[in-house]
């Protein structure tokens, strides 16, 4: 593998410890910028609409740069916002740093993951995708915990300084360790990124990745409420359950990540099929201890690590250039502003077990969507076998011999 992978997925590390610090710091930031935590709450959403939304056309303007060029344009960018949320003197201050580092996050996922499909062999992007992704998975697993201690230690500002640092770390390493790829002759600039958005197979594989990462966050992201009021841990305990968690999502997304280039559509069956059960049977068995840590784990292996055969089959249906890519993490990212905004509204009318089978619904719906795929895959393999057997008849033999 080679290390500028590596190097990428420190990046991705740094922005995804950006993106979650505000919720582990919401009381601390509110007190500070004299908000409330439900207007502390909105930066979360304004994060993320900006990468659905804004994260493309950022993209599109950088399209004709060398994607390591395009990478430290990124991290400059991002260093801007974040710089400007250390600093912020008010919540509008914040809010617009927020949007700018969400803009800049969501293009450096799309030019990285573009980037790992041109180090490393056709046979071989999908264990890369994974390596570059485990940054994603330890921002969860080490990221939130560690920008929570520092600021409830030492203050809320200096866990954005602690993240700056973070960058600049992670964009010295890409300026020494990425090489400097010349763009590829069949890059074509926009109109040939646009074009492959003509195909019907990548706007069904777009949608799978919504409803299977929405799936997975309409759980987690109400993981704290449900394991202390429901389950009944306490809240010393739960910071533990959620390193846990996260473990499971990195050593999920190591195993898919080795079986996500030959075996794309089942992954995502089994997965889906499996994350669907774990949230089924989490809402049902939240009361009893043992059964939700278990359901827990399941759903940390085979909820948000379906990533790197859901990024192979977006890059097969489409291409593995950055505009596709970054539009995918759009598509991510809408399905967790739809988990997340139905979550809420669901727990005021039928208590906090709602999100559990709203993922387990939405899984549901990520599995109708392979079903197209999945015919073709049979009746692919249904001609093949045909073809095998009227080699083996008897007049295919003579012909054969003719």
């Amino acid at each position: 593998m080679p290390r500028a992978v590596y190097l990428l997925a420190l990046g991705i590390f740094a922005m995804v410890t950006s993106e979650f610090v505000v919720a582990g710091l919401m009381p601390q930031m509110a007190e500070g910028l004299d908000a409330t935590i439900p207007e502390i709450g909105y930066l979360i959403t304004a994060f993320a609409a900006a990468m659905a939304f804004g994260g493309p056309f950022l993209t599109v303007a950088l399209l004709r740069m060398r994607q390591k060029g395009a990478l430290l344009v990124l991290f400059g960018i991002f260093l801007v916002g974040n710089v400007l949320a250390a600093l912020a003197p008010d919540y509008r201050t914040m809010l617009v740093a927020r949007v700018i580092t969400g803009i800049a996050s969501q293009a450096f996922f799309g030019v990285s993951i573009s980037l790992c499909a041109r180090l490393t062999r056709p046979e071989a992007r999908g264990r890369a995708i994974a390596v570059a992704l485990n940054g994603l998975m330890l921002g969860t697993l080490l990221g939130l915990p560690l920008s929570t201690v520092i600021g409830e230690h030492l203050g809320w500002r200096a866990a954005f300084w602690a993240i700056t640092g973070l960058t600049v770390l992670a964009a010295l390493a890409t300026l020494v360790g990425v090489p400097r790829i010349e763009r590829a002759d069949d890059d074509g600039g926009l109109r040939r990124e646009l074009g492959a958005f003509r195909s019907p197979r990548l706007w069904l594989s777009l949608t799978t990745s919504t409803f299977a990462i929405g799936a997975t966050f309409s759980a987690f992201s109400y993981l704290n409420p449900i394991l202390t009021e429901v389950t009944g841990f306490s809240a010393g305990t739960v910071p533990l359950l959620l390193i846990a968690y996260g473990a499971a999502t990195v050593i999920g997304n190591t195993v898919v990540g080795r079986l996500a280039d030959k075996h794309t559509l089942p992954v995502l069956l089994i997965g889906l099929l499996l994350n669907m059960a774990f949230l089924a049977g989490f809402a049902l068995f939240a009361g009893l201890r043992f059964p939700a840590v278990a359901l827990l784990t399941g759903i940390g292996l085979v909820g948000v690590t379906m990533n790197p055969a859901l990024v192979t089959r977006v890059q097969r249906a489409g291409n593995a250039r950055p505009l596709v890519n970054t539009v995918h993490s759009s598509f991510i990212t809408l399905g967790i502003i739809v988990a997340t905004s139905v979550g809420g509204p669901a727990i005021d009318a039928f208590g906090l077990r709602a999100p559990l089978w709203i993922g387990a619904v939405l899984a549901g719906l990520g599995l109708f969507t392979l079903l197209p795929d999945l015919r073709r895959a049979r009746a692919g393999r249904t001609s093949t076998a045909t073809d095998a057997v009227e080699v083996r008849s008897p007049a295919a033999k003579e012909n054969v011999r003719l």
